[in-house]
């Protein structure tokens, strides 16, 4: 499988494939090109892994983060990376992390991302941490408010704990 990643941009949003990929990604094209107005804007970047020309995957990175701390510490946070369920473990989501990580670290020393806590999510939990992702120290968030003691939240794609990574350092 050969696997290719790219920025977004407008004629992708005409591809044969994006109406499947679409309906296997839950999401909308008015979903893409929002984001695709924000990357245009500089606000965003949104990477799309091809493999073997066809979509495979994407993800983005949020220069001003929703989750207040990272918005504070003017953290960029890798958000919303998914990967089509035929393509998986196969390095797509890997490959899509490398880049979102790259472009960050060119500009900040820390990676920053949310993660959901249901088992749906064990994946992409333990992927995080292979690659020396963190607690920010922060503790649950719903949303973005916190989740304090005693509280009762749902367990839904809102609940997340937030991670951090640091730059590598680099070997002269």
């Amino acid at each position: 499988m050969n696997i290719s990643i790219r920025k977004l941009n407008s004629a992708m949003l005409s591809h044969n494939g994006i109406a499947a990929y679409l309906a296997r990604s839950n999401r909308s094209v008015e979903y893409f090109r929002r984001i695709l107005a924000e990357q245009e804007r500089g606000d965003r970047v949104v990477l799309v892994a091809l493999a073997d020309g066809e979509l495979a995957g994407h993800v983005t990175v949020k220069y001003r983060s929703d989750y207040p701390h990272f918005r504070e510490t003017n953290t960029p946070e890798i958000n919303d990376l998914w990967v089509n369920d035929e393509c998986r473990r196969r390095g797509i989501a890997a490959a899509l992390m490398d880049e979102a990580e790259r472009i960050i670290f060119e500009h900040s020393p820390l990676a920053g991302l949310g993660v959901g806590l249901y088992a749906d999510y064990g994946p992409a939990q333990q992927m995080y941490a292979r690659r020396g992702y963190v607690p920010d120290g922060n503790g649950l968030y719903y949303g973005t408010s916190p989740v304090v003691p005693g509280s009762q939240v749902t367990m839904d794609d809102h609940l997340a704990l937030f991670l951090v990574k640091e730059r590598p350092a680099v070997n002269d």
